[in-house]
């Protein structure tokens, strides 16, 4: 039988879970130049000492340890690092793929200044020293105008030194418009500080949880650290831990799942309550934690047992009551349960309602700060820096509104809502942002409903990129001042989602910077300098190196030797002082959120007369969909059912197809209220009738050719949703008709 590339890429990537992502198969692309294509680009290494290197991945916010070998100079090779508390040696074909990033052609190699048409790919080269120089001229007219407020950043993360630079910076200069890419951590984040009083990240004990109960969370495609939900799986299938995956389509999670419960969109929130109906109507939920250490549980339970009885539930998420029943009993009689939401890989917040409803059942079953549940986990307090002064001039621009209208009376509870950004501006009913920092992400790519935020990008007089790549985002800049990638870098990733403990990973320089760029955090320091003032007080640091070892003081010597500091001793703070909430105890009922009205499901674009049908995305392991794209390796194991040459694939249920009058392989004209592209069919019968889904990470316009130009991006083709309590994107699919192309 012969095996093509993509079908033994496949063979290994959908193996056992444990053995997917262990070093055995692996071991079999010693050298990267193995298992590419010998593409023109890729480096050849010569003879020499092998050496090898501790380091940190960051392509994606799962945080793992890396080890990567050397020939001489040149990196030949990466692997996971075993003993990182993140990944144990373990590493996803992504982290593999890094060595292409490094030294691939979509690499910007120099500082550079746009003279002609936004997206035209004219530019030219401009020093740094220049470049520094012409930011700084622009921002301290700005804030000699009283306008400090008009500049803004978008940041991929607000965590670690290089965000908190930023933010410092932007507090010294003047402007509260500091703005972090959205995900479900946000509503995460919201939902612990509003029923538990803390400043946290969630933090998952799957490993020891022995019933997993997921309302749509890719735990196995994707969500938080991939290595370590594989490597939890298997942990999973030795304990005879069950998972049950609640989604209206059959994802890798769903098929790897002990049960699949396909469920109307949208209507996660309800089933949680339908489940915690059940639990409270037969007395099965921890007594000692509601008693003890629970506020407000008397309101919630007549909201939940008034409202929320199996067979309403039924009628709303079309699951049938005996299953609700069913699985609720075997929630609450699970010794160590644990509920999680957030669809696919968690990019988008979603509604904070739903959030809440699934943080609940934990907390009805006594599973919160527990050994196999969900406990609050704080950050590292290490970036104690002295307190930064603002003069006047900064005083004014930081008393001015966010952009974004987060903390504000409409939206007291949000620290970041960058999905309103581009309605901020566009609409013009506000202040003007007259310039715009991007660092850590590519929200031209990223955001939803591209038109409006390229549109919103074109009214910025003066955007500058940190990319390293030429990404969607670094083609509409008017400067580009190139970051060194992670393998040619210091930089401290803080705790991974859903991590139950602290860890910090660092990376470090693997390889000395192959072109002439720059460390972004040097960039911040000196340009804080070049304005002089405040600014350049509040920045002491000769070079981000100093300040970094500086930050981190003792742990630095531990984190170059090992490659991350952790906190083995950490443990999740007893009940009696986990609650800092004005009752002292876990509240049930959300003050000032409206927690008790009857459940309303998010309401999509489009109307069902015009629009039929519900598209909605899914988030695969083979698809990079955030800041990064996919190196061409990675492209190669994307299945010829997702993507074909350059056609992308819409999954359909063949009822539904027959309805349409559709047929496998099928061109299909896909259209939504905010806009259309052409499709080929491919007819799945894992997928509830009456919804299209959709792949993330395909659609770029840039890198290089060998992902550029393939399928669509979904993100043209639906537009946010404000959750009414957060303002945050509560999206989860937009309505869609279907004709033949």
């Amino acid at each position: 039988m012969k095996i093509g590339r993509r079908s033994f890429l496949s063979f290994l990537m959908g193996g056992a879970a444990g053995t997917a992502l262990s070093p055995l198969p692996w071991k079999l692309m010693d050298d990267s130049a193995i298992w590419t294509q010998m593409w023109p680009w890729t480096p050849v290494p010569e003879d020499g000492e092998a050496s090898y290197v501790n380091s940190s991945c960051t392509l994606c916010p799962g945080g793992c340890g890396i080890t990567v070998r050397k020939i001489n100079d040149r990196a030949v090779k990466i692997e996971g690092m075993k003993g990182h508390p993140v990944n144990n040696g373990g590493l996803c074909i992504l982290g593999l793929s890094g060595l292409q990033l490094l030294y691939g052609p979509t690499r910007v190699k120099t500082p550079l200044k746009r003279v002609g048409k936004r997206g035209q790919g004219r530019w030219e080269k401009i020093s740094w020293k220049d470049a520094v120089s012409e930011i700084a001229e622009t921002l301290g007219d700005l804030r000699e105008k009283g306008q400090s407020h008009t500049v803004g950043l978008i940041s991929g993360s607000d965590r670690g030194t290089v965000p908190r630079l930023f933010e410092r910076f932007l507090t010294v200069y003047g402007s509260p418009n500091f703005i972090r890419t959205p995900s479900i951590i946000d509503s995460y984040e919201l939902t612990l500080h509003l029923m538990q009083g803390v400043q946290a990240l969630p933090g998952f004990d799957f490993e020891n949880a022995n019933f997993i109960l997921s309302f749509g969370s890719g735990i196995l495609d994707g969500w938080g650290s991939p290595v370590r939900m594989f490597k939890a799986n298997s942990v999973w299938r030795d304990t005879g831990a069950k998972v049950i995956q609640i989604e209206p389509r059959l994802s890798n999670t769903a098929a790897k799942s002990d049960k699949w419960i396909p469920i109307n969109p949208g209507t996660e929130a309800a089933l949680a309550l339908g489940i915690a109906h059940v639990i409270i109507s037969e007395s099965l939920y921890d007594y000692n934690f509601i008693n003890n250490y629970s506020s407000g549980f008397d309101d919630w339970k007549r909201f939940v047992l008034d409202n929320y009885g199996p067979d309403s539930v039924a009628t709303i998420t079309g699951i049938d009551d005996r299953t609700i029943i069913v699985l609720a009993r075997s929630f609450a009689r699970a010794s160590k349960p644990l509920a999680i939401c957030g669809r696919g890989q968690g990019i988008t917040p979603g509604s904070l309602d739903e959030c809440a409803a699934v943080h609940a059942l934990n907390a009805l079953v006594g599973n919160v700060n527990k050994h196999g549940g969900i406990c609050a986990v704080t950050e590292p307090d290490y970036i104690n820096w002295p307190e930064a002064e603002m003069d006047a001039k900064a005083s004014a621009g930081m008393q001015k509104d966010r952009l974004d209208d987060a903390g504000s009376k409409k939206f007291p509870f949000s620290r970041y809502l960058l999905n309103r950004i581009p309605e901020a501006i566009n609409s013009e009913k506000k202040y003007p942002l007259n310039t715009l920092f991007v660092a850590g992400d590519n929200p031209l790519y990223t955001m939803s409903d591209s038109k409006a935020v390229k549109k919103a990008f074109d009214k910025i007089p003066f955007v500058i990129s940190f990319s390293s790549y030429m990404d969607e985002t670094a083609q509409n800049a008017d400067l580009i001042l190139p970051n060194h990638v992670y393998l040619e870098r210091y930089e401290d990733i803080p705790t991974p989602a859903g991590m139950p403990r602290p860890v910090i990973g660092l990376s470090r320089p693997v390889v000395k910077p192959q072109y002439n760029t720059q460390h972004t955090g040097d960039v911040i320091i000196r340009l804080a300098k070049a304005l002089g003032e405040t600014l350049s007080d509040a920045f002491a640091w000769d070079s981000y190196d100093a300040c970094l070892k500086e930050t981190l003081g003792y742990k630095w010597r531990v984190m170059v030797e090992k490659g991350f500091w952790s906190y083995p001793g950490f443990v999740a703070q007893p009940r009696e002082e986990s609650f800092d909430t004005v009752s002292g105890k876990f509240e049930f009922v959300r003050k000032g959120t409206g927690s008790l009205k009857p459940f309303k499901p998010v309401k999509i674009e489009g109307d069902k007369t015009n629009y039929p049908l519900i598209l909605m995305p899914y988030d695969s392991l083979r698809l990079a969909n955030g800041v990064i794209g996919d190196p061409p390796f990675v492209m190669k194991s994307v299945d010829d059912t997702v993507l074909k040459g350059t056609d992308v694939f819409i999954e359909i249920n063949p009822k539904t197809a027959g309805e349409q009058g559709l047929r496998e392989g099928q061109l299909a004209m896909l259209s939504t209220p905010v806009g259309k592209a052409k499709v080929k069919v491919h007819l799945f019968d894992g997928i509830m009738p009456g919804i299209v889904a959709l792949p993330r990470g395909l659609g770029h316009t840039a890198y290089d050719e060998y992902l550029a130009g393939k399928g669509i991006n979904f993100n043209e083709l639906i537009g946010p949703v404000d959750d009414p309590v957060s303002g945050l994107d509560a999206a989860w699919g937009i309505r869609v008709k279907l004709a033949k192309a």
